[in-house]
């Protein structure tokens, strides 16, 4: 029959296999944490440079967007929402609402701006670019909508 040492283990025992438990999950987490950085970086490079549609591809996604939207009885339609590391001063600039903060897109939501500049504006569409969210009190998230209302 087992004794009780051998049921029953010390509580300097039970301690240290929780702390190697808490360490095996907070290893687990940075590692989870690491790769989710890393995979971030990766979209943030690959948002910050040109799509790749040409302009037809580029005037056809918009309209395929617009009509969707109309068809759905809106009078307007968020195009796009990006991090705020697209924006050379991480939107402090569109936060402010400052004359020429259009500068400071880079990647795809400066092709949204220009494909908006060349084509939409023309024909009366307006364009919004807002910061949806704060986190940490800090500009994050960057919006972009169109309006033809």
């Amino acid at each position: 029959m087992p004794g009780i040492d051998d049921l029953l283990p010390t509580a300097k025992e039970i301690q240290k296999q929780a702390a190697l438990k808490e360490a095996e999950k907070a290893e687990q987490h940075a590692r989870s944490a690491a790769a989710a950085e890393t995979e971030k970086r990766a979209l943030i490079e690959k948002l910050s440079k040109p799509s790749g549609l040409s302009e037809q591809e580029k005037i056809e996604l918009a309209s395929n967007i617009i009509q969707r939207a109309v068809r759905n009885g809106l009078t307007e339609v968020q195009v796009y929402r990006f991090p705020n590391a697209l924006c050379t001063d991480k939107g402090r600039a569109i936060n402010q609402q400052e004359p020429g903060w259009e500068k400071t897109l880079t990647g795809i939501p400066k092709e949204i701006f220009q494909l908006w500049s060349d084509y939409l504006k023309p024909r009366g569409y307006r364009i919004r670019y807002q910061i949806v969210d704060f986190p940490g009190g800090v500009p994050g998230d960057i919006s972009i909508t169109i309006v033809w209302s």
